[in-house]
């Protein structure tokens, strides 16, 4: 099982069977992280290495810039450190580089840009000294407005900043765009400082692989031994070839409407139809006709639970643009309410989420939105007519992968108000981030009357923040539209929710169409959270990274074989009502393991003490569920706790089956083999 080569690799889980240790038989091993028996050694390479035969010697082939490389040996060499490496984990086509020409990687953890709207572009300093002194000062964030203008200054005049000057490199503006989300690039953790409550200072690199050659790299003068950086905002580097974005000629905006179609939901549905009747009508007048795609899908809830509901979700209308209106209008006209009521008061809006996703074709469009419309909360994970294993959460990432934005518009009529609070609860998790927030509206809706009304006008207000966006025009700022003074709390909020809405797909777009890149750095400092927003009193203290953990096809599969042993194990135990789910366990951890004398069962012992998991688990910053559970928990647990627990380890492994279906957001750098492919799993996402 051991004929896997893993080149590229930033993150070693080694699960099952022999895939333990490395074989002698197939060369030699790479280094050992101390205290570990699985992880190896890591660097990333800067700019300027080149493969040495010996250390010393001739200097050969220069490396790709910020490639990664496994450690196979150490030593120095005429006082210089040097570092035995290769691109795999089997010892093939050793060489050796210097080793005060790369960084040390012990983290598995990489970074994302977070979604730009509500926050300023990122700045990446040489010291975190720099940072300190910086967020030690009343006026941050005049101060970090000063240094980003300075810095475009250097960029634009093409000045080398002096050494004094504490920035090296800077996200792409608002003029240039976001990076895409599908983007591929690194960001990979070194180090971190927690002496501020509310924001991690991080010590990272910056490695865009999928960079042109015919970029020159322009930007600010790093610092010495590798400790600042190189290249400002874009730069050469790569490691063979990487996904790379489509450059969009113009905004192609697609809109899914998503619609509860229950029996309490007939006056929003007449509503709704208006709605995309009045879009329609704009779009043409403003000659968008080609540019802009309308779609339906309805939902219910199981039709195994009552054959009467008809059906779970259907698609009523594919993305259409206005040229195909009377298609459209045809289709538009089959949305009705249902004539019988639903096992449940919550419905399955979760499985309506994910048809809109996975049924639509959202391959032409680049602004990508779905409007959630509905009056009842998703059915609980443990409801057994759950068409499909998800969790609020799980749906978020899938819509993010395919940078759609879920809007849920949740209506809180009477007869739901003791859903009303999980509801939101669960729509909050799924909603698209931005400003430090979630763009949820909530319509009151004290009867059907007026909720029907306050829906009209909140869709109204949510279009009209979004139509310089939808209709090609300058890009809106946050808050613009309607004049705030004359508007209700709720038409305030929906206006404001379409304008940032429109403001990010303006942001992503012109991120595509400039071909905006992560800038690329070899050791700099950054900010966790806009620091500007600590001296504005804002509670929100808007993300500027999110963090992912980098693995290959064949990891992403060996963590769901581990799991699924945790869910065959527990769902034995539970049917059968009789065996012992941690001794189970510990014979299934102990027959895959080459030294089963290690496994002891105790009443302390965790389910991570089993090593099923992959020693990585061990280091990540955040506490597990699974990872921490212990015989006593599993067994304080209730039926329906295990049920649940069961299924939410079922719904990562729904989510890591969609991973490996997302094809546009695998790193493929060449590789023949697929189980090399990289993928940029959210933290969130791990059990």
């Amino acid at each position: 099982m051991l004929n896997i080569k893993r080149a590229f690799v930033i993150l070693i889980l080694l699960a099952m069977g022999s895939l333990l240790g490395p074989d002698p038989a197939f060369g030699i091993a790479p280094l050992l992280i101390q205290g570990k028996k699985t992880l190896y050694q890591k660097v990333v390479v800067h700019p300027g290495a080149a493969r040495y035969a010996n250390p010393g010697g001739q200097a050969g082939d220069a490396i790709v810039p910020f490639s990664v490389l496994y450690v196979y040996g150490r030593k120095l060499e005429g006082g210089r450190p040097w570092i035995n490496c290769a691109g795999n984990a089997l010892g093939e086509d050793l060489f050796w580089i210097p080793g005060d020409l790369a960084s040390e990687w012990k983290q598995s953890l990489v970074l994302v840009f977070s979604q730009r709207v509500g926050r300023s572009p990122l700045m990446f300093f040489k010291k975190k000294e720099d940072l300190i002194k910086i967020a030690s000062q009343p006026n941050i964030a005049s101060t970090l407005d000063d240094l980003a203008a300075d810095f475009e200054d250097f960029l634009e005049y093409k000045e080398v900043p002096p050494d004094s000057f504490p920035v090296v490199a800077m996200e792409p503006n608002d003029e240039e765009g976001a990076v895409p989300y599908n983007h591929f690039y690194l960001m990979p953790i070194f180090n971190y400082d927690e002496q501020f409550e509310s924001v991690k200072l991080l010590e990272v690199g910056s490695i865009d692989p999928a960079i042109d050659d015919s970029d020159d790299g322009q930007g600010g003068q790093g610092g010495q031994g590798g400790q600042g950086g190189q290249g400002g905002r874009g730069g050469q580097g790569g490691q063979g070839e990487a996904p790379r974005d489509e450059r969009p000629a113009q905004v192609n905006n697609a809109i899914a409407f998503v619609i509860d179609t229950t029996i309490s939901m007939g006056p929003y549905i007449e509503e709704c139809r208006e709605l995309t009747r009045r879009i329609y009508d704009r779009i043409v007048d403003s000659g968008q006709a080609k540019n802009v795609a309308l779609g339906v899908v309805a939902y219910r809830s199981s039709v195994l639970a009552k054959p009467e509901t008809e059906y779970n979700t259907l698609v009523i209308a594919p993305l259409t643009t206005a040229m195909n209106r009377d298609e459209f209008e045809d289709a538009l006209d089959q949305v009705e309410e249902a004539r019988a009521s639903t096992h449940a008061y919550a419905e399955d809006s979760l499985a309506g989420l994910n048809t809109a996703i996975d049924k639509l074709n959202w391959a032409p469009y680049h602004g990508r939105v779905i409007f959630l419309l509905t009056d009842a909360g998703p059915l609980p994970l443990e409801d057994p007519f759950n068409s499909i294993p998800a969790t609020p959460e799980t749906i978020y990432e899938k819509a993010k992968d395919k940078n759609i934005r879920v809007i849920p518009v949740h209506i809180k009529a009477p007869a739901g108000s003791s859903n009303h609070a999980s509801a939101e609860r669960a729509y909050r998790s799924l909603s698209f981030k931005a400003e430090g927030g979630e763009l949820y509206l909530d319509i009151p809706a004290p009867n059907a009357d007026v909720g029907a009304e306050n829906f009209e006008w909140a869709a109204e207000d949510i279009l009209m923040g979004m139509e310089s966006v939808i209709f090609d025009q300058p890009p809106p700022k946050p808050a613009a539209g309607v004049p705030q003074e004359k508007l209700s709390p709720l038409r305030k909020k929906a206006s404001e929710l379409g304008a940032i809405l429109g403001h990010s797909i303006r942001l992503d777009y012109l991120g595509a169409k400039n071909k905006a890149k992560a800038p690329r750095v070899v050791r700099t400092w950054i900010a966790d959270k806009d620091m500007g927003n600590l001296d504005r009193d804002d509670p929100r203290h808007t993300r500027t990274v999110d963090v992912a953990v980098l693995l290959t096809k064949n990891q992403l599969s060996s963590l769901a074989r581990q799991l699924n042993v945790i869910v065959v194990n527990a769902e034995k135990v539970m049917v059968e009502q009789s065996g012992d789910f941690f001794k189970n366990i510990l014979d299934a951890s102990a027959q895959i393991s080459r030294d089963p004398s290690q496994f002891a069962l105790s009443p302390k012992t965790k389910l991570g003490d089993f090593g099923l998991l992959g020693e990585f688990l061990d280091d990540l910053p955040y506490k597990s569920l699974i990872m921490n559970m212990t015989e006593s928990d599993w067994y304080d647990m209730s039926p329906g706790e295990q049920d649940r627990f069961i299924r939410n380890i079922k719904a990562r492994l729904h989510q890591y089956s969609e991973y490996d279906k997302d094809v546009d957001n695998w790193a493929k750098f060449d590789r023949k083999n697929d189980g090399e492919w990289l993928y940029r799993v959210p933290l969130t996402m791990l059990p």
